[in-house]
């Protein structure tokens, strides 16, 4: 994100770290097919986790009447024929025939080479009434175990400082091998080890030291509550200050105790898929260099600083991090184009938004939290001020090249985590997922004894509350 303590109203070169753009490119490379119900099957959802080459995923309807001695036999021997591999059957009774109640209509979900797709058809018409084939729709994979976030590192080029000529750490060996070295720390880390130690040098720290001294003569008149007081507690309990730079390791730990969030070392820019699909397991991708010391107060891509003083204070808020989850539970198996509308909503919440406290304007968007230039051009009488709204949000045009024109305000956090609930239901999957804090995994919620399970759990919750108001009525 980039960083820029010095105010200016005239435009700043560099570019800003944004995944709109990232989301945009997976858009144009055509990554995925955009998910969908099954014809008129809204119920019913099918994944696969990987693509098998040279398969075909088809949902198969046709009717078989009973005159038709031994037809489903003879679908059975077409089945073995092509080495169809049945993977789901329902049936009912037919509706479209005169005799319904002979006839029985069949729903089928298989997969089946594609070079046998057009001759396994045609052998079906032959023995069957009314057949009709539906490519199966595509959802993207996404991660359902929290280990699964191991295969969530796709990176961005963009910004690297070695491939970019404008990277303030371009020209500098050392630094490009300082950052090698950070970044390999990320590359080997899985699920489940324990947090990479980076012992800074003394050229790191005094980078660390300049930022943290601007922006915290600046907090305590344009940062929210929330933010500030976390970051008293950040300062007492895992070593915020300005002589050194925070491990993630204990940073990690502070916020799991706090709101389940922990933090996971990442070599660079993620996709913009990869990035918001970890927040749905709280897990926020972090890097753990620090950028270049020629230019502290400005970096083109995220940092250290950016992560620990921009993101981390908020997420250890339990409101902001059931919201920031609840942007990363919407991008589970969504479209590119939603995760695109999904980025830009992040774009200004989590990266550049305000909210009302106490009759004033306050920051508690990272990428203002992380800049005292555009902390104070974002408080001034400059730019626009709109109402939280995502609809809005997500197709609001964002600016990466100087400070945004427009900037959304909540009305608090609780307004603005209903209101991204409601955009989020509009998004179109053919399914609802819900996080299992227990196990950290992810379950698609796309059967009816799914839905029961859920509301089993939650007949036993309300009734822990039931009896909980009961003892406080009586004591």
């Amino acid at each position: 994100m980039k960083t820029d303590c010095i105010v200016q109203a005239a435009p700043f070169s560099g570019r800003k770290q944004s995944l709109i753009e990232d989301a945009r490119r997976e858009r144009s490379s055509g990554s995925a097919d955009s998910p969908g119900p099954l014809g008129d099957r809204e119920n019913f959802v099918f994944e696969k986790e990987e693509e098998k080459e040279g398969e075909a995923a088809l949902n198969v309807l046709f009717t078989l009447s009973n005159d038709r001695n031994g037809g489903f036999f003879k679908i059975g021997r077409i089945f073995e024929m092509f080495e169809v591999k049945l993977l789901h059957i329902e049936s009912r009774l037919g509706r479209k025939s005169k005799n319904s109640t002979a006839d029985l209509e069949f729903f089928m979900k298989c997969e089946v080479q594609n070079s046998d797709l057009e001759v396994f058809i045609n052998s079906l018409k032959g023995v069957t009434e009314d057949v009709r084939s539906i490519p199966d729709k595509k959802v993207p994979w996404f991660p359902r175990q929290i280990k699964d976030l191991d295969r969530c590192n796709m990176l961005i080029t963009k910004f690297d400082p070695d491939m970019d000529h404008d990277h303030p750490g371009y020209s500098d060996p050392e630094y490009r091998k300082r950052r090698a070295f950070i970044s390999e720390l990320a590359f080997t880390y899985k699920q489940g080890d324990l947090l990479p130690i980076v012992e800074y040098t003394a050229e790191e720290v005094s980078t660390w030291r300049e930022i943290y001294r601007q922006l915290c003569s600046i907090y305590p008149n344009m940062a929210c509550k929330q933010f500030l007081d976390n970051l008293q507690q950040l300062e007492k309990e895992c070593g915020y200050g300005e002589d050194s730079i925070p491990q993630l390791r204990e940073v990690s730990a502070f916020l799991k105790e706090r709101t389940g969030f922990q933090l996971r070392p990442v070599a660079g820019l993620l996709s913009a898929r990869d990035f918001l699909n970890s927040l749905a397991f709280r897990v926020f991708q972090c890097t753990q260099y620090i950028r270049h010391s020629s230019s502290p107060m400005h970096s083109p891509e995220p940092d250290c600083c950016h992560e620990l003083l921009g993101h981390v204070p908020m997420l250890a808020d339990k409101e902001f991090a059931q919201f920031s989850q609840d942007i990363g539970l919407a991008s589970l198996g969504a479209s590119d184009e939603d995760i695109e509308k999904l980025a830009t909503v992040y774009w200004f919440t989590v990266e550049f938004g305000l909210c009302k406290q106490d009759g004033a304007v306050k920051a508690y968007g990272a990428g203002l939290l992380s800049s005292s230039g555009e902390l104070a051009y974002a408080l001034s009488n400059e730019p626009e001020y709109k109402q939280f709204n995502p609809e809005e949000m997500a197709v609001q045009p964002y600016q990466d090249q100087t400070y945004q024109p427009v900037y959304f305000v909540a009305e608090s956090f609780e307004d603005a985590k209903l209101k991204l609930r409601r955009y989020s239901a509009t998004i179109k999957r053919p399914f609802s997922v819900r996080y299992d804090p227990f196990t950290n995994s992810i379950e698609v919620l796309d059967q009816p004894s799914k839905l029961q399970n859920v509301l089993s759990q939650m007949r036993e919750d309300l009734k822990i509350l039931h009896i909980a108001l009961e003892k406080l009525s009586s004591s």
